[in-house]
């Protein structure tokens, strides 16, 4: 081999296993930005719900249309707790009977992207997603 061929080839990768790299014990410290991250995101209806109200306004019996899963219960609670984290508001209209809207916040539409890159993940990785269920079902 030459040393112009050494040169070319790429230094080998560290496989140290994870379990020798020290844990750094202020990772889950109180205080850090990461503990008021919003999960609800990623929990089953939130991103649903974002995506409903992406084009504009929507009452709660329109958004319980294409969210025909979810109970009353837990569209309010998941409402109300995106509504705290100020990712969308509810207006009240002084009518009879009263009108309730939901929308987008600008803060809950910086979410949108996200969104849209969790499903193009999703959909290009689908497939073996899938595949490694199966291999996992097999093995149980």
């Amino acid at each position: 081999m030459t040393e112009a061929t050494d040169r070319e080839r790429p230094a080998p990768l560290d496989h140290t296993p994870l379990d020798h790299v020290p844990l750094d014990p202020d990772m889950f410290d109180p205080v850090c930005p990461s503990s008021v991250m919003p999960f609800r995101v990623g929990d089953k209806w939130s991103g649903m719900v974002i995506r409903c109200l992406e084009g504009g306004p929507r009452r709660f019996g329109e958004l319980r249309v294409p969210l025909r899963a979810i109970t009353p219960k837990v569209l309010s609670e998941t409402l109300r707790a995106m509504e705290r984290d100020g990712l969308l508001t509810r207006t009240t209209y002084d009518e009879n009977p009263p009108r309730v809207e939901y929308a987008l916040t600008p803060l809950g539409r910086t979410l949108i992207p996200l969104l849209d890159a969790a499903r193009a993940w999703s959909e290009a990785h689908l497939p073996a997603l899938l595949a490694a269920r199966r291999a996992h079902e097999r093995l149980s």
